[in-house]
């Protein structure tokens, strides 16, 4: 069963890949198809629990395992995304190449299955590397247009650096002698050792989930279609850093530095990245840099030990985002803009994406009882637990949430500005294939409110860990609720007097990581790289070609000199032995006297030389 649910999408999509364009028009329903048997084989397996295991090498093997943690990942993976294929059916046109979008969407989701099942290092850095070359792909899908292309690599070269450290971590695991590689024995490495894997992990995590200072490259995702930013910043991908975090709490339980940097990094990303995406006038960006302060709430959860918390708020922004991103879209294809001063009124014009929208923004926003309010107040109960402060910047993050969140809203329902211009020529309608999924993404994002209720909650945190966690009391959800709403009408009070909200320019640019990235390490490592080259022209290539040049100018001389001595003595001496031969020849008449005669001479020959030695 595990292996039919990893081999559905993952063999359709590299069917649709190699298949090419000749599978355009089916590549549709074939992927909706495959997504819904996807769907069924997750809620089999998430009942029943199974195991896979197939040996790779000597002591090391390819592990899968479906717990309470990744049963509840594998569900959300596979309901996101059957939602943001529906609406890809409506989003791409004939002269697209659907089978390859859609065989990469596959792909994608089969390696985000392999990660949140993996038991070991092997089966985690197969996936992981397989879901780093379909983001890029999926990025870059236009990629005849330089921008798109060129953030593509952004957004892969960003994450591959993060990427190194699961490769230091699977060594150092290696070297410090973890049975098989199993993820679940490295809390019970040896110090330092134990230490390294922290360190390695947490790259790769950060680096993974867009938290700081790698948030930069989630920004230049903005580039790629709506539906891949759709399951890019909910359930994949940017879920798997955080996911990785929840899964690795017993090795950050057991090295208390590493478990201080990640709860500090995800409550900061909140924070700060909560104030870039108030500051962005462009749609996509403000979610895009939302994602990072929502993937920082389940980073924090993950550095405070609250992993029912985190698993929480990993499912409920799931849902939130997906359904955000796909409204943008919508918009987006309708109207042709994303930029926020354009969406002024679309709300109006198209009242089922307002609708949905609204309630994702408010889920966002942290509003009671939606959704997010109720798994937020829980990863804030951990903090709370752990450190005063971390919880004040922990609230603090949540009530810029309802702040960005509560301008888009207004923003998008306030009346049209016929001053401003789309960027492109919209379709002017949104089909039904787009509308289909953002009703049920919409239930889901304000429904699971309902584990607010202690309980629920208690069924819940007991499916996905063994253990128990601090629950927010009922004064800290109803302070967060009313924080929640007092920034959001805030939020939409001064958008409605002034028309909108502006923030400095570092902010709009993403607090200046990507021009940072690009001075701090870009540049230094292509001018290394440049050094480099010119080390090898000049001094390797160079040594190589003096060589050569000795070589061959040795060569000439030998043959000048040193062979045509050696060629005149084998000569010589070749001339020598034929005169001898000649000589030899002479005593041989065929005259039997002259052959006694010649006997006689040698034997007084050999007489006299007899005498003269006696």
């Amino acid at each position: 069963m595990l292996w039919a649910l990893i081999a559905v999408p993952l063999l359709a999509g590299g069917a649709l890949l190699v298949t090419g364009r000749r599978a355009d028009r089916l590549a549709s329903p074939v992927a909706l198809v495959t997504t819904a048997a996807t769907l069924a084989l997750a809620i089999v397996a998430a009942v029943h629990r199974p195991t896979a295991e197939v040996a790779y090498l000597r002591g090391i093997s390819f592990g899968l395992r479906v717990d309470g943690l990744s049963a509840v990942m594998v569900v959300t993976v596979a309901v996101v995304l059957l939602a943001v294929l529906v609406f890809a059916t409506g989003e791409f046109g004939a002269d697209e190449a659907r089978a390859r979008f859609h065989g990469l969407m596959l792909m994608f989701a089969g390696a985000m299955l392999v990660t949140v099942t993996a038991t070991t290092f092997v089966a985690l850095l197969m996936a992981w590397e397989v879901m780093g070359a379909a983001s890029y792909a999926l990025i870059g899908f236009w990629w005849r247009e330089p921008r798109r292309a060129s953030s593509g690599t952004v957004a892969f070269l960003t994450t591959r650096g993060g990427d190194l450290g699961l490769y230091l971590a699977a060594g150092a695991a290696l070297a410090g002698g973890v049975d098989g590689l199993e993820l679940a024995r490295l809390g019970e490495l040896p110090d330092g050792w134990r230490d390294v894997v922290a360190a390695g992990i947490v790259l790769a995590a950060f680096g993974k989930s867009a938290q700081l200072p790698f948030s930069f490259w989630l920004s230049r995702a903005m580039d790629g279609p709506s539906p891949v930013s759709a399951l890019l910043h909910s359930a994949t991908m940017v879920a798997a850093g955080g996911y990785l975090l929840l899964r690795m709490e017993p090795l950050l339980t057991a090295t208390p530095w590493a478990a201080l940097v990640v709860a500090w990094g995800g409550a900061v990303t909140a924070l700060l990245l909560g104030a870039v995406a108030v500051a962005q006038d462009d749609l996509k960006q403000l979610l895009a840099a939302s994602t990072c302060a929502q993937v920082g709430f389940i980073v924090l959860a993950a550095g405070t030990g609250g992993v029912a918390a985190g698993s929480g708020q990993l499912v409920a922004h799931a849902l939130t985002k997906s359904l955000l991103f796909l409204c943008a879209g919508a918009w987006l294809t309708a109207v042709g803009s994303k930029q926020l001063p354009v969406l002024r009124g679309v709300a109006r014009r198209y009242p089922l994406v307002g609708v949905t929208f609204s309630v994702g923004a408010l889920a966002l926003a942290g509003i009671p009882p939606l959704s997010l309010w109720a798994t937020k107040d829980h990863v804030l109960a951990t903090a709370l637990h752990e450190s005063t402060p971390l919880y004040l910047i922990g609230l603090a993050a949540a009530a810029l949430s309802a702040v960005y969140a509560g301008r888009a809203v207004v923003l998008v329902w306030l009346p049209a500005d016929t001053r401003t211009e789309p960027e492109q020529a919209g379709t002017n309608r949104v089909t039904w294939w787009q509308h289909a999924p953002l009703a049920p993404l919409a239930l889901g994002a304000a429904g699971l409110g309902i584990v607010a209720i202690p309980s629920l909650w208690d069924e819940f945190a007991a499916l996905v860990l063994s253990g128990q966690e601090t629950r927010p009391t009922w004064w800290e959800l109803a302070g967060s609720g009313v924080l929640a709403l007092l920034a959001a009408a805030v939020s939409a009070g001064v958008v409605r007097r002034r028309g909108d909200l502006t923030g400095p320019h570092l902010l709009r640019d993403w607090l200046g990581l990507e021009r940072a990235a690009r001075l701090l390490a870009s540049r230094p490592a292509a001018a290394a790289a440049v050094r480099l080259a010119r080390f090898d022209d000049r001094v390797v290539a160079g040594s190589v070609r003096t060589t050569a040049a000795v070589g061959t100018a040795f060569a000439r001389v030998v043959d000048a000199h040193v062979e045509w001595s050696v060629d005149r003595a084998v000569r010589a001496l070749s001339d020598g032995f034929r005169g001898l031969g000649r000589l030899a020849r002479r005593p041989q008449t065929g005259q039997l006297h002259h052959y006694y005669a010649q006997a006689v001479v040698a034997l007084a020959a050999l007489a006299v030389l007899l005498l003269v030695l006696g």
